[in-house]
């Protein structure tokens, strides 16, 4: 159902379209002629008092509530830190001491094309902001329009100029609020965009330590079966030289020929492991493998202390619990503007200028012409259209609640998991100590006492065998070790915060508008938190 009135103005005449009835017969002639602007008043005191009475259907946004622990069940063993280690700081790599790590961590945020995938995505969720805020405004346009004719009139032509200027304003009154729940579900789903990018920069970052870490560990196994084949090597020529005495039997010079064979066939293998890493690394900082090269190092980097908060903090560090969050207050806008629809959309319009045949004199006040109107549309019968509708935005906000229940419960399964295996690989690494120094020492006994003819090379290449493989082990819990730091770090949230997220509604606001090329994750502020002298 559609009702409209119009009041309309043509060369002096007031008339009310629809019913007939005339509001003023007074020719423009006998009184002083009206500003221009002067019909948009009406208008303009309509708008404002729509505007004013104007309301906002649909529920309001409270974040639901989420069970949270008061602290880690696994943080036994961990030192308790003074309120200023409030949690992992914006740079939070250069805990590892690793050259190449603290070089190309910063080139994440700036190179890496998956973080400019998700800041090019933010950009257009602040555009479609823009788009949904347009709407609270009038339309204002422009015609002009000029002709020239010629025209029958018996046995003579006739050319006739005419010609028209007019402006005309639109506008539909926000009065129950569809539009600035539109703003407010675009403004969420734009913050939502910048914590997804936020958390894309936190894992590549993450990513690029985890592949340092791996290609770091590549290269202490590669000295590891270097140093193995020498020895291996030193073992062949004693059995050589003891065959040649003829001490020992042929056997044992093809055992330790294979078992120095074995181990340089492993030390190539590891070559291809290595240049993987190398190549993932970077495509991480945005670069074609052939341009990065990356030399070979003996050193590791340093087991970090990984600053461990209270649980609560999770809620405001993890940037993907905020993108469950801003999508959660997405969908209950949506709610808003679903309801909405149950109600008449309401538009006016005004339009004034000026009308001539012919074209001289077009802008003489005589010639003026304006015209106010408005309508009102409501839909009757939609076939349960709208119902369904509201039911479906519900039914979204209900799986956006459960989506941030369980991206909460997963941080705190992520954090738990990371604390549980840094203790238990913690309490590994003294058995692993222990046993390495036996095994070093058990290999060098067996060479010695083979070498005094009391056993048979078998038994020096089981001991040898048992040094490497305890060796391996070790170095592996360590990558482990520093895989799993790396990845505290990250489940922690690396120092990013909730409060860092930009209103885009609120334009020139402190903080407001987002930086125009993607920037590292910044440090985040808290109080009350704990720190993790890790377990050694």
């Amino acid at each position: 159902m559609t009702m409209k009135i119009s009041l309309k103005r043509f060369g002096g005449t007031d008339v009310v379209d629809g019913s007939g009835s005339a509001l003023n017969c007074t020719d423009a002639t006998r009184r002083p002629a009206a500003p221009l602007l002067a019909p948009l008043r009406p208008l303009a005191a309509a708008a404002l008092a729509l505007l004013v009475s104007g309301c906002m259907v649909g529920p309001d946004y409270h974040r639901p509530q989420v069970n949270v622990p008061a602290t880690f069940s696994e943080l036994p063993g961990w030192t308790q830190a003074v309120p200023s280690a409030s949690g992992p700081k914006g740079d939070w790599w250069t805990a590892f001491h690793d050259p190449l790590i603290d070089q190309l961590e910063p080139l994440v945020s700036v190179s890496n094309q998956t973080v400019r995938e998700d800041y090019a995505n933010y950009q257009e969720a602040l555009a479609e902001v823009r788009v949904a805020h347009a709407s609270l405004f009038p339309t204002i346009g422009a015609t002009g329009s000029a002709t020239k004719e010629r025209a029958a009139s018996g046995n003579a032509a006739k050319v006739v100029n005419a010609g028209s200027l007019e402006g005309n304003v639109s506008w539909a009154p926000d009065l129950w609020g569809s539009v600035r729940r539109t703003i407010e579900e675009s403004a969420a789903t734009a913050q939502a965009s910048e914590a997804t990018l936020a958390n894309a920069t936190l894992s590549e970052q993450v990513a690029l330590a985890t592949a340092i870490i791996e290609l770091r560990t590549s290269d202490a196994n590669i000295d590891l079966l270097q140093k193995t084949v020498d020895a291996y090597q030193h073992s062949l020529e004693v059995v050589a030289n003891q065959d040649q005495a003829g001490t020992v039997a042929p056997s044992d010079v093809i055992t330790a020929r294979t078992q120095l064979a074995n181990a340089q066939s492993s030390l190539i293998a590891l070559g291809v492991a290595r240049a993987q890493y190398a190549h993932a690394i970077a495509v991480l900082v945005g670069k074609n493998p052939e341009e990065l090269s990356i030399t070979h190092s003996t050193t590791m980097p340093t087991l970090p202390d990984v600053p461990i908060g209270v649980p609560s903090t999770l809620l405001e560090r993890r940037p993907d619990i905020a993108t469950a969050e801003r999508q959660m207050a997405s969908q209950n806008a949506a709610i808003g503007v679903a309801v909405a629809a149950y109600y008449p959309d309401i538009s006016l319009s005004a339009l004034a200028g000026f009308t001539q045949s012919p074209l001289a004199g077009l802008l003489n006040v005589g010639n003026y012409v304006w015209s106010l109107g408005g309508s009102a549309t409501e839909t009757l019968f939609d076939g349960g259209l709208r119902s369904a509708d509201v039911d479906a935005a519900k039914a979204a906000y209900d799986s956006a609640v459960a989506n941030y229940r369980n991206t909460v419960l997963t941080a705190f399964r992520n954090v738990e998991d990371d604390l549980s295996g840094l203790r238990i690989l913690a309490q590994q690494t003294v058995v692993l100590d222990s046993a390495v120094a036996d095994a070093n020492r058990g290999a060098q006994i067996a060479l010695d006492e083979y070498q005094a003819g009391t056993v048979d090379y078998t038994t020096v290449a089981t001991a040898q065998a048992t040094q490497l493989s305890t060796q391996q082990t070790a170095l592996n819990v360590q990558e482990t070790r520093l895989l799993d730091s790396a990845s505290l770090f990250g489940d922690l949230g690396g120092g990013w915060s909730a409060d860092s997220l930009h209103d885009p509604r609120h334009r020139g606001a402190p903080g407001s508008a987002p930086a125009p090329t993607p920037a590292p994750v910044q440090t985040g502020d808290a109080s009350t938190q704990k720190t993790g002298a890790q377990p050694q």
